[in-house]
């Protein structure tokens, strides 16, 4: 089963300034799912995500701001073995980790969110890819919540996957999402401002993903409190 592992230096679950336990428990549920919200890439196949599960990710999409409430993303969606067999084959898997070309068969998605853009609905690319991540960070976050974890493909052969399930040329594929149970561990490690960011495996399979550290990446601060 995989799992995410904090190193020393990341910040106590623990927030002294929250009395209020109602408080303190919202806060650790918040910081613990972010936290936990990996980038995975080897799953528990044969663990099977019920397509009620998908749907009420999307829902959780649904609740995503959008700019100017546009709402121009839609939904692939398969938990289909035979379906997941056409998606597979046009994914491109860490680009950092060259000697290595994806999951093996028992280690693959159990399910796929294809996230696409309606060109109907006109839109500018920056608001566009804010869309984008705000709708893909709530349906990863929701599927941490229940005990399964996902991975943003945006290298992938567009032109098949849209001829592989059959999609209108009105909606242009943005990103993959690949999902299922967790089947590594993901260990996040600081790094200086300057240090080496490529995530790595290790010889034991753990996957190793540096992080700069908070205090490098505020710019400025204007505080009176």
């Amino acid at each position: 089963m995989g799992e995410y592992v904090r190193e020393q230096g990341y910040s106590s679950l623990h927030d002294p300034f929250l009395s209020d336990p109602l408080e303190q428990e919202e806060h650790l549920m918040i910081e613990e799912l972010v936290a936990k919200n990996r980038s995975y890439r080897r799953f528990c196949e044969d663990d099977r995500i019920d397509m009620a599960v998908l749907k009420e990710l999307i829902g959780f999409s649904q609740k995503s701001a959008s700019a100017r409430n546009i709402q121009p993303l839609k939904y692939v969606i398969s938990n289909n073995r035979e379906t997941n067999a056409l998606i597979y084959p046009h994914l491109f898997w860490a680009g950092y980790i060259s000697d290595w070309d994806g999951p093996e068969s028992g280690e693959r998605p159990a399910a796929y969110v294809i996230v696409l853009r309606d060109t109907v609905r006109k839109t500018t690319a920056d608001m566009l890819w804010c869309d984008l991540g705000l709708a893909c960070q709530n349906i990863l976050l929701g599927a941490v919540e229940k005990g399964y974890g996902g991975c943003l493909i945006g290298s992938f052969r567009k032109k098949e996957i849209v001829s592989a399930l059959g999609i209108s040329k009105r909606y242009t594929p943005l990103l993959v999402i690949a999902l299922g149970r967790p089947a590594e561990t993901v260990r996040l490690e600081e790094v200086d401002i300057d240090g080496d960011i490529r995530y790595y495996r290790d010889g034991n399979g753990v996957h190793h993903v540096p992080k700069r550290k908070v205090r490098d990446l505020i710019l400025k601060i204007f505080s009176d409190v």
